[in-house]
């Protein structure tokens, strides 16, 4: 079995999980309204995802902690009553019963083949449907094997993962299924906590491309001023920095609570509501919601119901601009959902004459909540949502202006 952030890594040294890593290693408790069952793994007394755990536990909730030391038990045991009736300790893998939600509260190290052995062992104590969670450094050669076979199992079984840079060392964190999930449990969950979402003040945070972005334009005006120390061409990037920034600015959003409701995917003007038949997706009529989206407009797009991801796939074509009838034929990528009552709900991110890249976060098998970030597209753009017309209603007409995933745009039948 692989060891856990005991092991040295250099000069590294010892891995450190820090709060950004807890809070993402158990996001997927935290999010879960349950009732559900969780087990965390390899947790130590002073562990702050052993925190993050004991926090995100509601009435109904039993946590199994397999401890990683003798002192665990006795921590829980000075705890108040909530705590102590929902939280047993056992000292061995073996005594833990199977649970929806496995989580592994160190990155693991070591050998593909020693990773490969211990996967395979914590995924006999995941109940059917459920989710392993766990991570690996981040940095390439430093766990002697095991960050590139988790990432190999993760093509296979993966549904989702998070890389958290503000860490030491940087890990990824991986979501794992190895059976086929209900997308009725979609509808318990809500928009969980993502380390690509950075916080800037308030509710506010810039999407970790747009971090990326703004160095990018930093790094280049630091470059023209040491290579052209007299040409103030450096401030034009410099200037471009705070903009750029914004662009992938990426507010929380209020999300309706009502089930019986369809959010926008995105923020934008509504640019067509009509009938149609596709076959790609269904032969019965559907309802296409168009959204344009300015450069001015929040990019970030959510799922506009809860379901599970069965299919994505994109389709190649032109970019026209986005507003205009022919933007329908542009390069597209569909992520389809299945939900537990209404049948297939597709999304359609669509380039635009300036947007030509599409970012997606959410692989096939993934449950999404209504309202959940699930990608972004880039610099002016389109999304369609496509809805069984017998089975939903729109409830927006042409030229209404809407926010992404807190606006509702349909209701069901």
């Amino acid at each position: 079995m692989s060891q856990l952030s005991s092991t040295p890594l250099g000069p590294l040294g010892q891995i450190s999980i820090g709060d950004r890593a807890a809070k993402t290693l158990t996001t997927e408790l935290a999010r879960h309204a349950g009732p559900k069952t969780a087990m965390l793994v390899g947790a130590g007394a002073d562990s702050l995802v052993l925190a993050e755990a004991l926090d995100a536990l509601l009435p109904g909730d039993r946590l199994t902690v397999v401890a990683a030391d003798n002192t665990v038990a006795d921590q829980i045991a000075t705890m108040g009553s909530f705590v102590r009736e929902r939280v047993r300790v056992v000292s061995d893998l073996g005594e833990a019963e199977p649970a929806e939600l496995v989580i592994v509260a160190e990155p693991v190290v070591g050998s593909g083949e020693e990773t490969r052995n211990t996967v395979d062992l914590l995924s006999k104590v995941v109940a059917p449907g459920g989710m392993l969670v766990i991570a690996a450094v981040a940095l390439p050669g430093l766990s002697g094997g095991a960050t590139d076979e988790l990432d190999r199992i993760a093509a296979r079984q993966g549904v989702g993962s998070d890389l958290v840079l503000r860490n030491t060392p940087p890990v990824r964190i991986h979501r794992l299924r190895f059976s086929e999930a209900d997308p009725a449990m979609a509808e318990k969950l809500s928009p969980p906590y993502r380390p690509s979402s950075v916080p800037l003040f308030g509710s506010m945070n810039i999407d970790s491309n747009g971090v990326a972005a703004a160095g990018i334009a930093l790094g280049a005006a630091a470059l023209l001023r040491l290579i052209r120390p007299r040409s103030r061409a450096w401030m034009i990037p410099a200037l471009a920095a705070a903009p750029v920034a914004a662009f992938f600015r990426d507010p929380e959003r209020e999300i309706p609570a009502d089930p019986n409701v369809v959010v926008a995917a995105s923020d934008g003007k509504v640019l067509s509501v009509e009938h149609v038949v596709d076959e790609r997706f269904d032969d019965e009529e559907l309802v296409r919601i168009a959204v344009f989206l300015s450069v001015l407009d929040v990019h970030v797009n959510r799922a506009p119901v809860a379901g599970k991801v069965i299919d994505y796939f994109v389709e190649d074509g032109g970019y026209a601009a986005a507003m205009k009838p022919e933007a329908e034929h542009n390069v597209a990528a569909y992520t389809v959902l299945e939900t537990a009552t209404h049948g297939k709900v597709v999304v359609a991110q669509r380039t635009g004459l300036l947007a030509r890249r599409i970012v997606h976060r959410a692989p096939i098998g993934a449950l999404l909540a209504r309202g959940e970030r699930f990608g972004l597209i880039r610099f002016g753009s389109r999304t369609d949502v496509y809805l069984r017309a017998d089975m939903a209603e729109a409830i927006v007409a042409p030229g209404d202006w809407v926010v992404g995933g807190s606006t509702v745009i349909a209701r069901w039948r």
